[in-house]
């Protein structure tokens, strides 16, 4: 019998680019490390008003250091990701609110599809720069990821009940307590402590505090499949 796998808590927002990048490459890890990875959905809108800190995109300098940063990624971590043409407004304006409440009511009923859904809601705006706002968006996702229209209609009826939204909250508030000011954070709990890592670039060391090895965002197993 081998050693217990370390819990990793990864906490994101389907608005933030740099959460499906962090997202991509731990899925892809998370059958070479000894790791038990959980997905927390939460509210990007949420942690960055409890931190006091601002959007890189309203952020001149930084919005098109953003800009340039996305795209020699989008080869880097091979993932098919590209800027809305109407960035300001789906990031600004509509927000995710409505696609994180449904996620969270995902891995509270079915979480054995929410990597999968996720994944599509990301596609749509950050890939196919569609909608993920519109009730018949976030079904669109939800069956395309795999689940039949009767359970996404379900779950999409319940994505606006007390019980979900308050699990949103309190996965959100989870985060800010563990000193999250933006998305995406991975909580690695190991040997007794917590160490929180902020962003898609520190799977290094990442790897580091769990003594695994790291191959890069695309380790070769990985890449013999894409």
């Amino acid at each position: 019998m081998g050693p217990v796998p370390r819990t990793l808590e990864l906490f994101y927002d389907v608005l933030s680019p740099y959460s499906w990048l962090g997202f991509e490459i731990l899925c892809r890890y998370q059958n070479i490390w000894n790791i038990n990875l959980q997905l927390r959905p939460s509210f990007l809108g949420g942690i960055m008003k409890d931190s006091g800190n601002k959007a890189p995109a309203l952020i001149p300098r930084k919005a098109q250091y953003m800009a340039n940063d996305i795209k020699v990624l989008r080869q880097h971590v091979q993932v098919p990701i590209q800027f809305p043409k109407d960035f300001f407004s789906v990031i600004l304006e509509k927000g995710s609110l409505s696609a994180m409440r449904f996620l969270t009511a995902v891995n509270l009923e079915h979480p054995e599809v929410l990597e999968n859904v996720s994944r599509e809601l990301w596609m749509r705006v950050w890939s196919r720069d569609e909608d993920i706002t519109q009730p018949q968006s976030i079904l669109a996702a939800a069956e395309k990821a795999g689940m039949s229209a009767e359970q996404a209609q379900g779950l999409l009826e319940k994505s606006s009940t007390s019980k979900v939204k308050n699990q949103l909250k309190e996965t959100t508030e989870a985060a800010c307590r563990y000193g999250a000011f933006g998305l995406p954070i991975t909580v690695a709990h190991v040997d007794g402590q917590t160490h929180m890592v902020f962003g898609s670039d520190r799977m290094e060391l990442l790897a580091y505090l769990l003594g695994e090895k790291w191959m890069g965002p695309v380790p070769p197993a990985v890449n013999a499949r894409l």
